[in-house]
């Protein structure tokens, strides 16, 4: 999509705005790509443009002082990357980096601050997705602090699956073992788990989800929690 294209859209944020505000923002929107390990904001950085994911994902990502990364959220196809600006804050706090290749319709942080002083549906809109995305951090901070590693893996792979087509992920157990702040044989031992019971199937750097509802059931309850209210504030699921 050009920025002078007005074509529906993939990012379920964007989608549920009123038609007449969808139509008025999609011409100012670039669809540009996501590509893996893409940084879209550092720590500490600028924030230069706001991104509405169409597909792929996007870690946010804290970068501690011995090295160590740690993710604190996931944004996707149901949200926005740059939402500090919502509240006029232009540096972003942690890094973004995108985990899951995929698209995103990107617009230009000045253009976003007068479309969001101009439009109060598209204000109360976004403010109602940052409490879900408020939700969603204070949850897997709780998640991460209580919950035995087959849970949160089980939590993360059904959060990383909402945000793609298809049942294939192509993460390498490094990486994952990277975001859930563990060491990778604890991933490689807790995967293996999850493949023998038949959930899922792990190739080659990639996850293969084969059994959906099992995986559901084997997760906490943080992943439900956050659906829920994504339901009650958005209107929708995030899956």
């Amino acid at each position: 999509m050009s920025s002078s294209q007005s074509v529906p859209t993939g990012n379920r944020l964007l989608s549920s705005l009123p038609p007449d505000i969808l139509a008025h923002l999609l011409p100012r929107l670039t669809r540009v790509p996501l590509d893996v390990r893409q940084i879209i904001y550092t720590q500490d950085g600028p924030i230069e443009a706001v991104y509405f994911p169409e597909s792929g994902m996007i870690s946010m990502v804290n970068n501690l002082d011995d090295g160590m990364l740690a993710e604190v959220g996931i944004v996707g196809r149901e949200g926005m990357a740059g939402l500090a600006m919502l509240s006029g804050v232009e540096t972003s706090f942690v890094e973004f980096m995108v985990q899951l290749p995929g698209s995103a319709l990107r617009m230009g942080a000045r253009e976003f601050r007068q479309e969001m002083e101009a439009n109060p549906a598209l204000h109360k809109r976004l403010l109602h997705y940052n409490e879900m995305l408020q939700a969603q951090i204070m949850q897997t901070a709780a998640c991460n602090g209580r919950h035995d590693l087959e849970q949160r893996l089980a939590r993360w792979l059904l959060m990383a699956h909402d945000r793609v087509d298809g049942d294939e992920l192509p993460l390498t157990q490094d990486f994952i073992a990277t975001m859930l702040g563990v060491h990778r044989p604890g991933i490689t031992i807790t995967a293996g788990i999850l493949q023998r019971a038949g959930l899922i199937r792990y190739a080659s750097g990639r996850i293969t989800v084969l059994d959906r509802t099992s995986l559901e059931a084997a997760s906490c309850e943080c992943y439900e929690a956050v659906r829920r209210r994504a339901a009650v504030l958005l209107g929708l699921p995030t899956s």
